[in-house]
């Protein structure tokens, strides 16, 4: 491969880049911006050039990627600045310190079609990975808690406190081990040294799959230590970073029940081989094999970003005296605590469930939704994408809701024409249809077997008993059609005219006569 890399930031870890890098043959340049620091590089072939500006270093053509190992404060701009020269980028953790600042590095990485890697090295250690194959392969049983401690004293830093600072890394594996975020996560903290700069924190995340971990972090400690431990049902592990050997230890520890209370029984620690190889090393291989080949990273922008949305939220939790704080996932749906889906289902990218919610099996839902507190899904139903249903509204099987519905507080949909609680009528469930766009007011009642057109809009109270035409207004009891309604919400005022335009977004209409009945429909629809 060519020389190629440049390592900007050569301090406290960029050395470790600039010697990794500079061994494998592929080091171009070395970017600081103090002399002082570039001149501690004398051992290095005089043909790698030494350069204090940044911007110099991104007018090279000779130079595709850009490893940043500057100052956190520093990440996002000096990132940013890369993708926008052209180049490929490896840029340490954190990502960034703000969320928003991290989404648009990723997204720009995509526009500009450039490796966005972050420098998660923890992923690549081999007791890691061998680790992670561990859980995968069910060698634990079911995980059902994770404590990661990561302690020293110093080195004391100013521009980010001890959770910016280390918690990255121990968050970046659980999330790797879990393959799932967090659905919420409190931190508490002390300042000891620094009035506002936290040296030491304890930090707890809560999954929806039922695991909670624990990560402590402290520069203000007696001795040092990295440890990883992992809590199956099956067995235990250990991950202990700084012990010279056996660094990965399993434990067959069993709890018998003998007169209904827990009694340990004690298993012998079995060391768990690997090719121990420097983790740095492998990370650093990593983004060379990418830049040639043009692959993903395993820890790409998109991982960063998981890693500095928990980072955030842990932040405001810390800044609010503990306070839980709930995450949005990209790439999942949120699930309040609360709340129970059950297996198999299929929820899509941004839904939120929020609390007290049941959701039943084999129930398929689109993406970006809400779905309230204490809502009721019965199996098999079908929810297409950014529907909202408010809270108390229970929807049954045989209900498909197409995209954009709104389903206001407690309105109530049934599925059986004569319910006797004594006849089981399952195989009878009639199916009721509610078109794209359509509204249905609080405390409506939908009567199963008919649909409700595309957005027609039912009034509170209102119970439905026949099917409701697209784009009408309807309520009352039974509901009746009162006029007609445009995609924005208002109403369409015909005065008498077979078309008219919406008052408030322009959107034509035309009415006719369907089967003796008034219909309307857009205007070249």
């Amino acid at each position: 491969m060519d020389r190629n890399i440049a390592v900007v930031g050569c301090g406290y870890w960029g050395k470790n880049l600039v010697r990794n890098f500079a061994e494998l043959g592929v080091l171009h340049t070395i970017c600081d911006s103090s002399h002082e620091t570039l001149s501690r590089f004398e051992y290095l072939s005089p043909d790698i050039v030494r350069e204090t500006s940044y911007d110099a270093v991104l007018a090279s053509n000779a130079i595709k990627a850009v490893v940043i190992s500057s100052p956190a404060a520093l990440h996002y701009s000096m990132a940013k600045q890369a993708l926008l020269a052209g180049k490929d980028i490896f840029v340490e953790k954190p990502l960034s310190l703000e969320v928003t600042q991290g989404e648009e590095l990723v997204e720009l990485a995509g526009e500009k079609k450039k490796i966005l890697m972050v420098g998660h090295v923890l992923e690549y250690h081999p007791g890691v990975v061998r680790l992670k194959k561990l859980v995968d392969d069910g060698e634990l049983g079911k995980i059902e808690y994770i404590y990661s401690s990561r302690l020293n004293l110093g080195k004391f830093r100013t521009e980010e406190n001890i959770l910016w600072s280390f918690a990255p890394h121990d968050i970046s594996v659980i999330l790797l081990l879990l393959n799932e975020m967090p659905c919420d996560v409190s931190a508490h903290g002390g300042c000891y040294l620094h009035h506002d700069i936290a040296d030491v924190t304890v930090t707890t995340m809560s999954f929806t799959s039922g695991v909670r971990a624990h990560i402590f972090v402290s520069w203000l400690h007696p001795y040092k230590e990295q440890k990883l431990v992992v809590i199956g049902d099956k067995k235990m592990a250990v991950f202990d970073d700084v012990t010279p050997q056996n660094k990965l230890l399993l434990y067959e520890h069993q709890i018998e029940w003998i007169e209904q209370r827990p009694v340990p029984r004690q298993g012998e620690a079995i060391p768990v081989e690997f090719t121990m190889e420097e983790p740095l090393r492998i990370e650093c291989q990593h983004f060379l094999e990418c830049l040639e080949s043009s692959q993903k990273s395993k820890t790409d922008g998109q991982s960063g970003l998981r890693v500095l949305k928990v980072l955030d939220a842990c932040q405001r939790s810390l800044e609010k005296g503990g306070e839980n704080i709930s995450i949005e996932s990209e790439g999942s749906f949120f699930l309040h605590r609360t709340s129970i889906v059950e297996e198999p289902y299929d929820v899509g990218d941004g839904t939120k469930i929020w609390h007290f919610t049941h959701v039943m099996p084999n129930v398929k839902i689109g993406k970006n939704c809400t779905l309230g507190q204490n809502v009721f899904i019965g199996g098999n139903v079908r929810i297409g994408n950014n529907v909202k249903i408010q809270n108390n509204v229970s929807v049954f099987n045989g209900v498909t809701l197409e995209d954009d519905v709104f389903c206001g507080p407690a309105c109530v949909f049934t599925n059986v024409v004569s319910p006797r609680s004594q006849i089981s009528q399952e195989a009878k469930y009639t199916p009721t249809l509610v078109k794209k766009g359509a509204t249905i007011g609080a405390n409506a009642t939908i009567i199963c077997g008919n649909s409700i057109g595309k957005y027609a809009f039912v009034g509170a109270g209102s119970v439905v008993t026949c099917d409701i035409p697209d784009y009408a207004l309807a309520y009352g009891n039974p509901a009746r059609i009162s006029g007609w309604v445009c995609e924005c919400g208002a109403k369409i005022d015909f005065g008498g005219r077979g078309k008219t335009k919406c008052s408030k977004c322009g959107k034509e209409f035309i009415i006719h006569e369907a089967r003796g009945e008034a219909r309307v429909k857009r205007s070249g629809s």
